[in-house]
């Protein structure tokens, strides 16, 4: 069952991610019946539903016969949320003290056709303004579909410029809200070596980039006009 397997996860074991899971489709229950549900030992589930009552995930609603019933599936996802954010922001208040933002004229080089793929989606999904892409069009579909509501998105193809890739390869400029930016080759069928590429925040090569797209929109625009 893939909530079993979800709840593991976050921390449950195995049992008590049965046991949880069982409760929740009883709604309440006498150990015996929990334990056929669930298919854990009779011997295992007294304790096993003891640990969920400790979590706060499961409480005793009678005592003659002795039920329990599961904590809320809406609120125990409301309350994983919020443990779950306040690590990250904790883990956030950390790692800034460990080290300074990356220097903005740094350039960082990424290997790999997933590691560029993942970046580009990061960079979309993180975009507050304005997005400017083109090439790699199948990525770039994907890309748009992902793009969040609001964003002003300029979107071109480098058919009608010099190419910027090696024979073999598959350009891929992306550039978010004036501050980040990247560049991408893949390897085309049949070609030779590993897609790679750059990120970096330098704001000139932004820019560089950026007016790219742009000119590379406009020189569409003119051939189709």
């Amino acid at each position: 069952m893939s909530a079993v397997i979800h709840l593991q996860a976050l921390g449950l074991t195995e049992y008590e991610a049965r046991a949880y899971t069982a409760l929740l489709a009883l709604g309440r229950a006498v150990p015996a019946r929990v334990a056929r549900q669930a298919g854990i030992p009779r011997p295992k589930i007294y304790e096993t539903l003891e640990r969920l009552e400790g979590r706060g995930l499961s409480a005793k609603v009678g005592q003659n016969p002795l039920e329990y019933a599961p904590l809320s599936a809406r609120e125990y996802l409301a309350r994983s949320r919020r443990s779950f954010d306040d690590r990250l922001a904790a883990l956030d208040r950390d790692l800034s003290r460990l080290a300074p933002d990356p220097a903005p004229e740094a350039v960082y080089h990424l290997n790999g056709d997933a590691a560029i793929r993942s970046l580009a989606e990061d960079l979309i999904l993180n975009a507050r303004r304005v997005v400017y892409m083109a090439g790699a069009p199948e990525l770039a579909d994907k890309l748009e579909r992902l793009t969040p509501r609001g964003v002003e998105l300029h979107r071109a193809d480098l058919a009608d410029l010099p190419d910027i890739a090696a024979p073999g390869q598959m350009a891929f400029l992306l550039a978010r809200d004036h501050e980040a930016a990247m560049v991408g080759h893949f390897i085309l069928e049949g070609g030779v070596g590993e897609a790679h590429g750059v990120h970096t925040h330098n704001p000139v090569i932004v820019h560089l980039i950026e007016g790219y797209i742009q000119l590379a929109a406009l020189q569409k625009s003119r051939t189709t006009a």
